[in-house]
């Protein structure tokens, strides 16, 4: 129950894979002979399988080790390109770290970011948007779904103001890829970057959409070498990772819509079984605009961590990030104006291509069982949530 945080690699996408690590091992870059022919034909081939899950050219495909890298070589690569024209980078507080990140890095260097906020089901707005560009800003970076409370923002909207202000359009797609329509054109992306383990690939391997039209996008690479990939990406190919990708593009595209049927009926299922067992329980997240998938719920008078623990042989997200010394409420759940309290109640289910419902109704019985043990340990709260469960 946690496929956004990663998903189990598709037998088929496997069975595409095993050819590239023995029998066609060949170096993508070596031309002289079959062996490198052979693995460059699978790269262009899983190009053209990423393009067309997003309305791309296969040209504008760019491989990476996943959504992270993709993320700091559209950020950090169109800052040092575009220094010159200006040094503001407009993002929201609900983005993954793999944006704030780099973003923070680059305030250290002498950049302006500006960091927008949400309203209360994660949205920001397109106004926002516009109001927030200078005209010192290059880019504006805004996540496509979260990867928490699922929230889907509206992309075209955005990409509409940004192409009429003349500043590029980031959209970090890592969770929305493979599960929802996307198409760069239509939504006016700039750059786009997905990562293949969130969309039943394997894991180290993800691409970056670099638009080469309207305007043709330059970016400076993170790091220098062969020349790989337009100079973009430098570094031998991983060929099997990346047919794994474009296989795992493919069967996301050409089963997009059953597949999102599938996970909101068992979203819906699991939602709908918790709420009618449990209360004090919210969801958060907007209630329409979100991936099929998710559910991030809070459940009132119990820790996140305690539940999980309680949780027999569930394996789900909690609202908290830990660290070796403290645990902290999660930084989009904080955005949402969620209290402390409430935000170390929560969980993050992530339901997928391999979710039965009989797992769904599983995990009901087990958090009802969970919640209402840990609710009973809390004397103003226990008489009630004991009855209610049972």
């Amino acid at each position: 129950m946690d496929n956004h945080a990663t998903t189990r690699t598709d037998p088929r996408v496997v069975e595409a894979m095993l050819p590239y690590f023995t029998e066609h091992y060949g170096n993508a870059a070596s031309r002289s002979h079959a062996f490198g022919w052979k693995a460059e034909e699978a790269v262009e081939l899983a190009r053209a399988e990423v393009a067309d899950l997003i309305g791309a050219q296969p040209k504008e495909i760019v491989f990476t080790s996943g959504a992270t890298e993709s993320d700091n070589l559209a950020i950090r690569g169109a800052a040092a390109a575009y220094r010159e024209q200006g040094n503001h980078i407009i993002t929201t507080a609900i983005e993954h770290p793999a944006v704030l990140d780099p973003c923070k890095r680059l305030q250290v260097e002498g950049w302006q970011i500006t960091i927008l906020p949400v309203d209360v089901h994660g949205l920001v707005s397109p106004g926002q948007i516009e109001q927030a560009i200078t005209p010192a800003t290059i880019l504006v970076s805004v996540m496509a779904a979260n990867h928490e409370i699922g929230t889907l923002q509206p992309l075209a909207e955005i990409g509409k103001i940004c192409k009429a202000r003349k500043v590029l359009f980031q959209t970090d797609a890592a969770q929305a890829a493979g599960k929802i329509p996307l198409d760069v054109e239509a939504m006016g992306v700039d750059l786009l970057t997905l990562s293949a383990h969130k969309m039943y690939g394997p894991k180290g391997v993800g691409a970056l959409y670099v638009r080469r039209r309207g305007p043709h996008v330059r970016l400076q690479p993170l790091f220098d070498g062969g020349g790989q990939e337009r100079g973009m990406r430098s570094g031998t190919m991983a060929v099997p990772n990346i047919v794994g990708l474009g296989r795992a593009c493919r069967l996301c595209r050409e089963n997009m819509a059953e597949e999102a049927r599938h996970c909101l009926a068992l979203r819906e299922r699991l939602r709908l079984g918790l709420i009618a067992k449990l209360d004090e329980c919210y969801v958060n997240g907007d209630p329409e605009q979100r991936l099929p998938g998710n559910l991030n719920m809070s459940f009132a008078h119990v820790h996140g961590e305690a539940l999980l623990t309680n949780l027999r042989g569930i394996a789900v997200s909690s609202g908290s990030a830990c660290t070796s010394a403290s645990i902290e409420p999660s930084h989009v759940l904080k955005a949402l104006g969620m209290s402390d309290d409430l935000a170390h109640g929560t969980l993050r289910f992530g339901l997928g291509r391999f979710n039965t419902e009989a797992e769904v109704d599983y995990v009901i019985e087990e958090v009802v069982r969970a919640v209402g043990h840990l609710r009973a340990l809390t004397p103003q709260s226990g008489s009630r949530i004991r009855e209610n469960a049972g």
